[in-house]
C-alpha cells in the first residue's frame, strides 16, 4: 500500500472512531467474537455486502451511509452485551440476530404506543430512542454533536444535554432520558 493509500485508511479510520467511538474493524471484529459470527453472517444481519463490510473494516470506507445499518450495529452492540451479562443465551441471540435483520430502520415514531411484540423485540421506548439516534447520527459524528451540544450549553442547557445524550451517549442512558422526561 502506497503512503496516499495508508493516509487515506488511518483518516477514515480515526473519522471512524469519533462517529462511532472506535474504528469500525475493531467494532466488526469484536461483534463477530462476541456473538460467534464470521463476516458474511455480519454482513447479512446488518444489510451490508460483504464488501461493503470489508471496505469499512479495512478503512477504505469510512461511513455506513444507511442510518437503518448504523440502527443494526446498534441493536448488535447492545445484544452482545447482553450475551456477555448473561442475559441472553446463544440460542436466543441467534433468533434476535434474525429480527434485528429484519429490521428495515423505516421510522417507528409513529409506533410509539404500540406494544412490542414478544420475543424479546425492543420496547417501544427503546426503539423511539434508536430512531433518534439514528436520525442524529446520520447528519452529524458524535464528536461535532458534543461541540454543539458544548456550544449549547450556557444558554440551552436542555437542548445541550438532549444532543449530548441522544447524539452521542449509550441507548441505555438516552432510554432513562426519555422515560424521565414523559412525565
Amino acid at each position: 500500500m502506497d503512503a496516499a493509500a495508508q493516509d487515506a485508511t488511518a483518516k477514515a479510520r480515526e473519522l471512524q472512531s469519533q462517529w462511532y467511538g472506535e474504528p469500525l474493524g475493531t467494532l466488526f471484529r469484536r461483534l463477530i467474537d462476541d456473538l460467534g459470527l464470521n463476516q458474511a453472517r455480519l454482513a447479512t444481519v446488518l444489510g451490508l455486502s460483504a464488501p461493503m463490510l470489508s471496505q469499512l473494516m479495512s478503512g477504505q470506507r469510512a461511513k455506513i451511509g444507511n442510518p437503518a445499518v448504523v440502527q443494526r450495529v446498534q441493536a448488535l452492540q447492545e445484544l452482545a452485551a447482553e450475551v456477555a451479562r448473561g442475559d441472553v443465551s446463544a440460542a436466543d441471540a441467534t433468533g434476535r440476530m434474525d429480527e434485528i435483520r429484519r429490521t428495515a430502520g423505516g421510522s417507528v415514531l409513529h409506533n410509539a404506543s404500540q406494544a412490542a411484540p414478544s420475543g424479546g423485540s425492543q420496547t417501544p421506548v427503546k426503539r423511539v430512542v434508536r430512531e433518534i439516534q439514528a436520525l442524529l447520527r446520520s447528519v452529524s459524528d458524535a464528536a461535532d454533536i458534543i461541540d454543539a451540544s458544548n456550544a449549547l450549553a450556557p444558554s440551552h442547557p436542555e437542548l445541550a444535554e438532549f444532543l449530548r445524550v441522544y447524539g452521542a451517549g449509550r441507548t441505555s442512558d438516552a432510554v432513562k432520558h426519555y422515560e424521565a422526561h414523559q412525565n
